[in-house]
């Protein structure tokens, strides 16, 4: 499973059924699951994105059908990004560099 931030900002459509239905966004993130991913994490923030939602899915191909099909609603629009975790992202980065500044003889 890979890891996917998700930006995303209301439109005022979705903004109008947010106000009228706030748990509207519980709705949205079950409908996640049922789409083969999972919400980790949400968070509501503010400047120019409304929420940073953290989605768990097994592949590039699942989360990019679940951001069409969010998009796709119209309630929102938004930017998804891989997300690799820090230790992950820091073993990597050592891994690769093991072997350099030897010289050759």
């Amino acid at each position: 499973m890979s890891l996917y931030v998700m930006l995303s900002t209301l439109s005022e459509s979705g903004r109008k059924v947010l106000r009228e239905r706030p748990g509207w966004i519980r709705k949205v993130n079950a409908d996640v699951g049922r789409m083969g991913a999972r919400v980790v994490a949400q968070y509501a923030v503010l400047g120019p994105y409304d929420f940073v939602t953290i989605v768990e899915a097994p592949d590039n191909a699942t989360i990019s059908r679940v951001s069409v099909e969010l998009g796709a609603r119209g309630g929102s629009a938004g930017m998804t990004m891989a997300a690799i975790p820090l230790d992950e992202f820091i073993e990597c980065l050592e891994g690769s560099t093991k072997g350099r500044g030897k010289k050759k003889r």
